[in-house]
């Protein structure tokens, strides 16, 4: 009877254990799969609020050359200061990121940027405008390269090229709100406003990702668990900081990247007043038909990464061929775009060129990260962004202002679209070396292990 009776408990505990374990790695389970989602929330809504602060400039430009008697060449001054300064500092700030503690740089970056872009709104000639803007430009120097080794840190490789995509293609979105918003704010209040309406939403997100998103948290669901989340205690592997520039596949990624950022800069900061000019719209419908091109880039950025995570699924070096295929239909679109009259045949070629324009960035960013280890991803991240800024952001928007100055701004923008093809070359050359890439990347890695 004993036996029996310990026997049927015994049967009892083992029927009833085994679920209550499941059950317990469900719920670890859904855990793990909630907090990155969570991560890139968070941190995709506060590279809204970057671009959001640095993009809101382009929809007061009207009003500041009225106001300030600027030239094209000074207004477009005000726009490059912010890249050239994220082109700058983003290495060395993204190198003390990798060190210091990832999340707490994004709070010190996103609350400096959102202060400095109150100043912008009580800023009352052109020289405090420039140097509030250079504020911004520190502030949102490491943000992307930072924010986005943070999000690829918690998800796995196979994903990399749709959620840099999706990540990079928050600049768009966030340069979307930006402008119809700081237009439609412009016009029924002051340019004063746009700004500190910006500035306003920056901090509360600053609070917000704060008290959720830290350093501990993200430890727990790193999908590489090699390497441990920056700023937790424990051993690391590391690789050196020089491994982020002997490899001449990741130089391609980087050169790559850059040069096709250079007409979607020009296409973000000129469109506004490419419909003002050319098409007879006010500021405030200028801003708002330029918002749909730029929600145009942004969307392409995703779509784009998908299909690349989709062709190169077998096939790594696949990601090589979208970036290249990205960039020549938008060289295709928008140099016959620009060329045509005003009219609906010039809008859709633009369109076109504008879903393509930046589609090879998801692209450029996955490889990057795959030919770097993690634990200089920021850094290398970090480059990259340097190049997209330099290259880009801050030369694109930046020469097409001096050639409209001496050319006229149409013109000057027919211009832009042949960048790409020193891109196409870059890219070329990368896929070529990206085998030799790899097996750099391998070498590095198992020096580092042993």
């Amino acid at each position: 009877m004993g036996l029996t009776s310990t026997t049927t408990t015994e049967l009892e505990i083992a029927a009833v254990e085994p679920p209550s374990s499941a059950t317990t790695a469900d719920r670890r389970s859904r855990r793990s799969s909630y907090y990155p989602w969570l991560v890139f929330a968070l941190t995709f809504a506060l590279l809204l609020s970057d671009y959001m602060s640095r993009q809101v400039l382009s929809a007061v430009f009207p009003f500041l050359k009225a106001d300030w008697a600027l030239s094209d060449s000074q207004l477009a001054s005000l726009t490059s200061i912010v890249a050239l300064m994220v082109g700058l500092l983003t290495l060395p700030l993204s190198l003390l990121a990798d060190r210091w503690g990832r999340v707490k740089s994004l709070v010190l970056m996103a609350t400096l940027w959102s202060i400095a872009t109150l100043l912008c709104a009580i800023a009352s000639n052109y020289e405090q405008m420039l140097a509030a803007r250079f504020l911004v430009g520190v502030g949102e120097a490491a943000y992307g390269s930072v924010g986005i080794a943070v999000v690829l840190g918690v998800f796995a490789p196979r994903v990399h090229s749709t959620l840099s995509g999706a990540f990079m293609a928050g600049g768009s979105f966030g340069s979307v709100v930006g402008v119809s918003l700081g237009g439609v704010i412009a016009v029924h209040l002051s340019w004063r406003w746009s700004f500190a309406a910006m500035a306003v939403l920056g901090l509360l997100l600053v609070a917000l990702f704060r008290a959720l998103v830290t350093e501990r948290r993200l430890a727990e669901h790193a999908a590489d668990q090699n390497v441990v989340t920056v700023g937790t205690t424990g051993g690391t592997i590391r690789v050196p900081v020089s491994s982020l520039f002997t490899n001449p596949a990741v130089w391609c990624a980087y050169l790559g990247g850059g040069l096709q950022m250079f007409t979607a800069a020009v296409l973000l900061a000129w469109t506004p007043s490419f419909f003002n000019r050319y098409y007879g719209m006010a500021p405030d419908k200028a801003g708002a038909i330029a918002s749909v091109f730029v929600l145009l880039i942004g969307t392409g950025m995703i779509v784009c990464g998908i299909i690349t995570d989709r062709v190169s699924r077998n096939n790594p070096a696949g990601k090589w061929s979208s970036a290249i295929a990205f960039c020549l239909i938008s060289f295709l679109a928008l140099g016959l775009g620009l060329r045509l009259d005003t009219g609906a045949p010039q809008l859709v070629l633009l369109g076109v060129g504008a879903f393509f324009a930046a589609g090879s960035s998801g692209p450029s960013a996955a490889m990057v990260a795959s030919l770097t280890h993690p634990s200089v991803r920021s850094s290398a991240l970090g480059t990259l962004t340097v190049a997209n800024n330099v290259l880009g952001l801050a030369l694109g928007p930046f020469v097409i202002g001096v050639l409209a100055d001496h050319l006229g701004l149409l013109e000057a923008l027919q211009l832009s679209p042949l960048v790409y093809l020193l891109a196409i070359v870059a890219l070329v050359a990368g896929k070529r070396l990206y085998p030799a890439g790899l097996r750099k990347l391998s070498a590095q890695s198992a020096a580092a292990a042993a």
